[in-house]
């Protein structure tokens, strides 16, 4: 998950959710099949992300297979918000490595990942793991969550493609905004980290992107009140979204979750992922 509010393509969280890829070396050719969550839009040749971040893997190691069997098991939902495209990028990257012999390490790799992805966020948390900060320059820190939050991710039965959730994202900003979005991403950092979940609650609210997404997609809005209602300490847009994520109290997770299958019904699937602290192995 990317931006957790205010850290607009620089925060990122990388979750207990799986997509797997296997890469054989054959004689000749490329052989694509995918299974699972969003298989029937996957492109299945050169177009595919996987394929796209392994040949530029490939090139940076001056290595290239006679030929390729790439075999895709999705487990993480398309377009909802969840870094799938990431992921898939990450994912190409990392087994082009392995069958090329490691020649390229976690640097390299994710600035190849965030080249083809266009922001850092989504590929550094899947390559370190945990909870990350990302400059554009491309360096990465790693801090620790506070372990007394609980986490949910609310999965709404609709998508929204990344490429229209970033067109309505304005491009300047007045310096009113630029200072309360300041303070709002101060607010979460502390929060996250320190556990004092008021800090947390200052973070709502972003301005940045969350704003006009809004407007784009009402009831992802709708989502992050109903689970503030329910007892929520936070809720934010995850990456492009809709898919909306949620921090409660960590001993409060089952009575939040409770209130938002109350309020919202089967509008959202609730996932309660854990924290993946692996990233790249």
């Amino acid at each position: 998950t990317g931006n957790l509010g205010s850290g607009y393509d620089c925060a990122g969280m990388a979750l207990g959710l799986y997509n797997t890829i296997e890469f054989t070396e054959t004689k000749s050719g490329l052989d694509v099949t995918v299974e699972g969550e969003g298989a029937d839009a996957v492109p299945l040749d050169e177009g595919n992300l996987c394929i796209v971040s392994a040949r530029a893997v490939f090139d940076a190691a001056d290595w290239r297979p006679a030929g390729l069997l790439a075999r895709m098991y999705h487990a993480i939902p398309v377009s909802r918000g969840l870094g799938s495209s990431g992921v898939a990028i990450v994912a190409g990257a990392v087994a082009a490595n392995e069958l090329a012999g490691r020649p390229l390490d976690k640097s390299e790799l994710l600035r190849i990942c965030s080249e083809l992805e266009g922001h850092p966020d989504n590929a550094a948390a899947a390559v370190f793991g945990g909870l990350v900060m990302v400059g554009t320059e491309g360096r990465v820190h790693r801090l620790r969550l506070s372990d007394m939050y609980g986490l949910l991710v609310l999965v709404p039965t609709f998508r929204l493609f990344t490429s229209e959730s970033r067109k309505v994202v304005a491009r300047t900003f007045d310096l009113q905004t630029v200072v309360g979005s300041l303070f709002r991403m101060g607010a979460l950092v502390m929060g996250l980290t320190t556990g004092k979940s008021d800090l947390l609650g200052s973070a709502l609210g972003d301005e940045i992107h969350e704003s006009d997404r809004n407007r784009l997609q009402p009831l992802v809005g709708d989502f992050i009140r109903e689970s503030l209602g329910a007892g929520a300490v936070y809720a934010a847009w995850s990456g492009s979204g809709p898919s909306v994520l949620v921090f409660t109290e960590s001993g409060e997770t089952d009575q939040v979750t409770v209130g938002i299958r109350s309020s919202l019904g089967d509008q959202v699937e609730i996932f309660r992922p854990r924290v993946a602290e692996q990233g790249i192995i």
